[in-house]
């Protein structure tokens, strides 16, 4: 008899409610006896787990606890419209040290969608210093990692034909925040561009130069005032400028956790904000002068819970030093990070930095920066610039995700996450604050402690592929055509430095000791716009006299570097030997016994940079041994089922040792045969969870490939 189909369907009726236990009975059903809590809770490295599903009796409380977006406590937003009417605002940033190329690439980019430029200097202007200062020699010698910018002439060629009235401009200087600062607003007042259109950022955040580079060209304290005075004069003059940027990427690309990272952002703003209160700043005015510009990586959800959390985490800051709600609207820049970013198989980084700009404006960021591609290969081009606005504007024009306010509220899982991320935070900046405050753990060493502790086991999941690196641990191209871009020729672009400032240079007679004047902004402004020097600025403000004193810097980890480093060391060896290091591998039996093991011994040691010879397999361990004495290799790697293995082993792995093999590697784990095997010949073991990195450096330290 046929059942007629009702015309109403009713999702009530057909698929009635399950409840959580109901579920969980079937889930550990399906397990057949694994552990719950170790195949389907997510452990994360600030120390809490994630369940596989949440339900409403892990709703936060009544009605909607973390607020409305634009209300406190801001998790939500800081906007009550978010981006729905504007859209995002796409701040591309630029380090090229040639001031032509720069322009030409903000004015393409502009032109292609980009609505703000952030402006990198180089490491000679970041200290306050000329670029005839025998000083600079040593920090203009890499790859171009700054703009060659030392005055507002400067900055004004890189922004020539810039609409200054509609564009933001944000810097990047450094220590040197307040004379670069001092040349951006002499470049509004030359064009004539009224106080209250020029919009910007001068990103003033000595703390993360500290970090960053171990040294300050000032004392801390006076790093410090300079901070505060720039916030103070920011506020009275530039009503859509922000005087402080406090940037995390330093932490972050250390390897800190997504809860310490805003741990340390929160601790460096109560810094800064007792800075601007000494100075006089009400808590208002000093709170809307910061921006904080956050770095987020390729685990989407933690990234949007991240986001969510500092703004609560701001939020609770201000309230707890007296500010008003509207105060407590956190401003927010955030960048896809670069220590997920990778130099072999870049393209794999559109799709990372699709994951973090699609992260950023889920959470409701404000401002985003795509990243090229081929950021960790050099300095970007036109495609990769193209492609990297292209990124974000896909998402906003074709994908409208800027049409959803908050599109992650109501989720019971990501308000968990957000809360759990924010309480571990929160824990973190009480800690520093209880030991003394920010300057204190960054001097002291603390906060490099906290992040190495970190990252400790995160680095053991790397080296073991657990977390794996597309297209450098796991799926490697050995033979993959390098992106490469044309060098530059720095001692040329310098000379030009050189002869362009020392040319443009002259006295100027009111310039003074700054550290000492009633406004040092002021008066550093009114030098820039006479044509005064950032390293002329810098030395009247007393850089790079009587420096703090030096700790050791923060040292950047990406994480498909130590990979990075073995496949580098394959081509130099390629490059002078004529070959790569060599794994023969020797499939025994049927297909359907080895192709499994052989595929995951391929994509092993081609992590490490060797070539692979394998066959379609061996029926006898001597045809198995005569092949690899033909094919010229010493590492010789065993694959084939656990069941062919007893035939196998012990034969095939005498025989290979006999045809000249220094090391014999089996694809397994070998369980209770370890010592007999071992007793054969077997030199090696690998499987799922060994230390693949450890094993690949000792393998290529026997080839002579990396040195002892």
């Amino acid at each position: 008899m046929t059942k007629t189909l009702s015309e109403t369907f009713t999702i009530a009726d057909d698929f009635p409610p399950v409840g959580y236990d109901a579920w969980r009975k079937l889930a550990e059903e399906g397990l057949q006896g694994a552990p719950f809590e170790k195949k389907l809770v997510t452990h994360t490295y600030e120390g809490f787990d994630v369940q596989p599903i949440y339900t409403r009796a892990d709703q936060l409380g009544e009605g909607d606890p973390l607020g409305f977006p634009g209300l406190p406590p801001f998790v939500r937003g800081s906007r009550p419209l978010g981006s729905v009417v504007g859209g995002w605002d796409l701040q591309q940033e630029y380090a090229h040290p040639d001031l032509a190329e720069t322009n030409l690439a903000i004015l393409a980019d502009l032109q292609g969608g980009a609505t703000s430029v952030q402006l990198r200097l180089d490491a000679a202007a970041c200290r306050g210093l000329d670029p005839d200062d025998s000083r600079a020699d040593g920090l203009l010698r890499g790859q171009g990692d700054g703009i060659a910018a030392y005055g507002a002439d400067d900055l004004s060629a890189v922004l020539a034909d810039v609409q200054l009235n509609v564009i933001g401009v944000a810097l990047d200087a450094g220590a040197a925040f307040l004379p670069a600062a001092a040349a951006l607003v002499a470049i509004w007042r030359r064009r004539g561009i009224p106080a209250d259109e020029a919009r910007g950022a001068f990103n003033a955040d000595p703390l993360a130069a500290l970090a960053r580079n171990g040294q300050l060209p000032v004392a801390p304290a006076a790093a410090l005032k300079q901070m505060a005075d720039l916030a103070t004069w920011a506020a009275k003059n530039y009503p859509h400028v922000t005087a402080v940027g406090i940037d995390t990427a330093t932490y972050h690309h250390a390897g800190a956790t997504a809860a310490q990272d805003l741990g340390f952002s929160m601790a460096t703003a109560v810094e800064y904000l007792r800075a601007m209160a000494a100075a006089g700043m009400e808590i208002d005015d000093a709170a809307r002068q910061i921006l904080f510009r956050f770095s987020v990586g390729t685990h989407h959800f933690l990234s949007i819970a991240k986001l969510r959390a500092a703004r609560r985490l701001w939020s609770r800051v201000v309230e707890s030093c007296g500010g008003s709600p509207d105060a407590a609207a956190m401003k927010m820049h955030v960048r896809t990070s670069d220590r997920v970013l990778t130099q072999r198989d870049p393209y794999v980084n559109l799709l990372r930095n699709t994951v973090g700009v699609f992260s950023a404006v889920v959470a409701g960021a404000e401002a985003v920066t795509s990243v090229p591609f081929d950021h960790m290969v050099g300095l970007p081009d036109d495609f990769s610039r193209r492609v990297a606005r292209n990124t974000v504007l896909i998402l906003q024009e074709e994908a409208h995700l800027h049409r959803v306010i908050d599109p992650a509220g109501g989720s019971w899982y990501l308000d968990q996450l957000t809360e759990q991320v924010a309480d571990t935070a929160w824990k973190v900046f009480q800690q520093i604050e209880r030991d003394g405050g920010m300057l204190q753990a960054v001097r002291n060493g603390s906060v490099a402690g906290q992040i190495d502790a970190a990252f400790t086991p995160r680095a053991k999941d790397i080296a073991r592929r657990k977390e794996g690196i597309t297209g450098v641990s796991e799926f490697p191209n050995v033979g993959e055509e390098p992106v490469a871009h044309p060098p530059l020729d720095l001692d040329a672009l310098r000379s030009a430095a050189i002869e362009r400032v020392t040319a443009a240079r002259r006295e100027i007679k009111s310039l003074g000791a700054l550290s000492s004047a009633p406004d040092a902004v002021a008066a550093a402004v009114a030098a820039a716009e006479n044509g005064a020097t950032i390293g002329q600025i810098a030395q009247a403000l007393g850089f790079n006299v009587q420096p703090g004193e030096a700790i050791a810097p923060i040292e950047s980890r990406n994480f498909a570097g130590p990979f990075e480093e073995l496949r580098d060391a394959s081509d130099a060896w390629q490059a002078a030997h004529g070959r790569r290091p060599t794994v023969f591998v020797a499939n025994m039996g049927p297909v359907s016994h080895h192709t499994a093991r052989a595929t995951y011994s391929r994509n092993f040691f081609e992590a490490g940079g060797f070539e692979v010879l394998t066959s379609d397999g061996f029926q006898d361990a001597g045809a198995a041994a005569a092949a690899f004495a033909n094919s010229g290799a010493k590492i010789a790697v065993i694959c084939s089922s656990d069941k062919l293995y007893p035939e196998f082993v012990p034969q095939l792995a005498t025989k290979l040792k006999t045809a000249g093999a220094r090391s014999v590697v089996l694809a397994g784990h070998p369980g209770a045969n370890e010592d007999a095997w071992r007793a054969a010949g077997i030199d090696r073991f690998i499987f799922i969870k060994c230390d693949v990195l450890a094993t690949l450096q000792e393998l290529l330290r026997e080839e002579g490939v990396l040195s002892r």
